[in-house]
């Protein structure tokens, strides 16, 4: 069989898509093939009524770099939403992420000097921390840790924080200010229209087939194109040749309620083990609706066991060492492997818009 396509895409997520019209704008002709039954991958929105729900969790665009924002200003307006979240713990309240006032309504501290002192009373220095809880426990002390990080994690990740590594804690803001933001970035934002309309933009005259498995016909797609961009799971494309990379999945429990508002923003976060879910999400605060009645979503995490979709990988020396045999196996000739699947990595979508863009430049470099 002749090739027909200079590329196939599989996957119409963030790199699959932006790859898709950077390729076919620089005169390649490609066709996106995408396993589930709507583009957009885990940032895809459904709207309802005017409410944009985030059916894969909450997605918040940031970035400091520029390039960035105005690349994806070329495919949607952005609203001034900032993530500023609660953690309910023991019937009380708490801003979140941990800040000045936090902190004041933990110990009734009011200055940031107050804080810094009672901090450095309960921290337990670590100057080499090793691990998630050798990290936060050197930063914020056991009180804290207990309260609203212990429980969280080990839902979260189905293990104790000891053996977790420190990087995954360290995303966590800590402040000894009244900012409650919970990100740095200079940009951020959630796109006016939803997430949806940015793939319908990005994949607007390309052929797109919907409810398509590459790996069930991949011989027949990698006749298809000269070459192949893939965004699937990386052990599974080679047949889970060397076992399983480890996942942690979720579920989402979606509810329509028939009332305003269910509560007073986007994110409350339930850090408690009592309360299987770990968050509870109020999608109309993310595009500031007024509507007459509220979505929300409660969210469970559990470990992904095949059949659901993969959303946190366990990057532990294990896990990483198994993803190098895969990655090592790659024939770079044929195939362009890009995205957190892929790559086996957990990326913000501004990371995965920028090693889309990266790839699509070195590909085209090599023409």
């Amino acid at each position: 069989m002749e090739t027909k396509y200079d590329y196939i895409i599989v996957g119409a997520g963030f790199f699959g898509s932006i790859m898709a019209r950077e390729l076919t704008d620089a005169g390649a002709k490609c066709l996106v093939i995408e396993k589930r039954n709507h583009i957009g991958g885990n940032c895809y929105t459904e709207n309802v009524d005017g409410i944009h729900v985030h059916e894969y969790g909450p997605h918040i665009f940031h970035t400091n770099n520029l390039h960035i924002w105005n690349y994806m200003s070329r495919y949607t307006t952005f609203n001034h939403f900032r993530l500023t979240s609660k953690q309910f713990y023991d019937n009380k309240l708490y801003s979140f992420p941990i800040n000045l006032f936090t902190l004041y309504q933990l110990w009734g501290v009011i200055t940031p000097e107050e804080a810094e002192q009672k901090l450095q009373s309960v921290i337990i220095p670590n100057e080499n921390p090793l691990n998630f809880e050798e990290w936060i426990l050197s930063k914020v002390g056991k009180e804290i840790y207990e309260k609203f990080i212990y429980d969280y994690t080990v839902k979260q990740w189905g293990t104790e924080p000891k053996n977790l590594p420190a990087f995954i804690i360290k995303r966590l803001p800590i402040r000894l200010t009244f900012d409650d933001n919970y990100y740095y970035d200079k940009y951020q934002g959630i796109p006016e229209n939803g997430y949806t309309q940015i793939f319908e933009k990005l994949l607007e005259g390309i052929p797109l087939l919907l409810n398509t498995d590459y790996l069930l016909n991949k011989e027949y797609f990698d006749n298809l194109g000269k070459k192949i961009v893939y965004t699937g799971p990386i052990d599974e494309f080679f047949n889970y040749e060397y076992g399983h990379l480890e996942w942690r999945s979720l579920k989402f429990e979606k509810e329509v309620i028939n009332k305003k508002y269910h509560q007073g923003g986007a994110v409350v976060i339930y850090p408690e083990k009592k309360f299987l879910y770990t968050r509870i999400i109020e999608h109309k605060h993310f595009n500031f609706g007024e509507q007459n009645f509220t979505i929300i979503t409660r969210e469970y995490p559990h470990e992904w066991n095949g059949g659901e979709e993969k959303y946190y990988p366990v990057n532990n020396e294990k896990n990483q060492q198994l993803y190098l045999k895969y990655k090592n196996q790659i024939d770079n000739k044929k195939y362009i492997f890009g995205g957190r699947l892929a790559n086996y990595a957990y990326y913000d979508m501004h990371q995965v818009i920028e090693l889309a863009l990266t790839t699509f430049k070195n590909e085209i470099d090599s023409w």
